[in-house]
């Protein structure tokens, strides 16, 4: 298993064996998450269902389609982020989209910034990726703020562009190119 170290933090692809870790994380931070995220079935973050979408996570990552993180503090079992590049386009586009979320207790501190600028690069170099593609509410100023502190640049506004929380919802669209290739 490949391990990406951090100054606190070790970040791993997403493993079958990361299923009840993953649920743990989502139900301790329903509330805190509910607002950013779609409206979910009740049976979504049961330990069976984690089981199945992390095998299906597995299937995304040996196909190129996706690549999903799970973050832990340097010696803790317990996932305190996740990181998920998604939608990945081959050919002349070679972009991902980037959706992350760290626990309510970590806020900040600087971890989301720290575990992000060194994935990014990460991610860009390892998969050939030009182009990472990052929307958020406009009302979500923190997640602004931290993308353009990783070098995000707003190309737009989407009207109506996701349906979080059981509302259409505006999103800001930004994207990180690779200047290296």
């Amino acid at each position: 298993m490949q391990q990406i170290k951090t100054e606190r933090t070790l970040i791993t692809l997403v493993r079958a064996d990361d299923a009840e870790d993953i649920c743990a994380y989502y139900l301790r931070n329903g509330d805190h998450l509910d607002r950013w995220e779609p409206l979910r079935p009740a049976d979504y973050h049961t330990p069976e269902a984690w089981k199945i979408r992390t095998m299906d996570f597995a299937v995304e990552i040996l196909k190129g389609f996706a690549y999903r993180y799970v973050v832990r503090l340097e010696g803790n079992r317990e996932i305190i982020a996740v990181a998920n590049f998604t939608g990945v386009v081959r050919g002349v586009f070679l972009a991902s989209y980037l959706g992350y979320s760290l626990d309510r207790t970590m806020q900040g501190k600087g971890l989301m910034f720290e575990v992000l600028d060194t994935l990014i690069p990460h991610v860009l170099r390892q998969y050939g990726l030009h182009r990472i593609m990052a929307h958020y509410m406009p009302e979500n100023v923190r997640s602004g703020a931290l993308l353009q502190r990783l070098g995000f640049e707003v190309e737009g506004r989407a009207r109506d562009y996701l349906k979080i929380n059981g509302e259409w919802r505006d999103h800001v669209l930004t994207a990180r190119i690779n200047d290296a290739g």
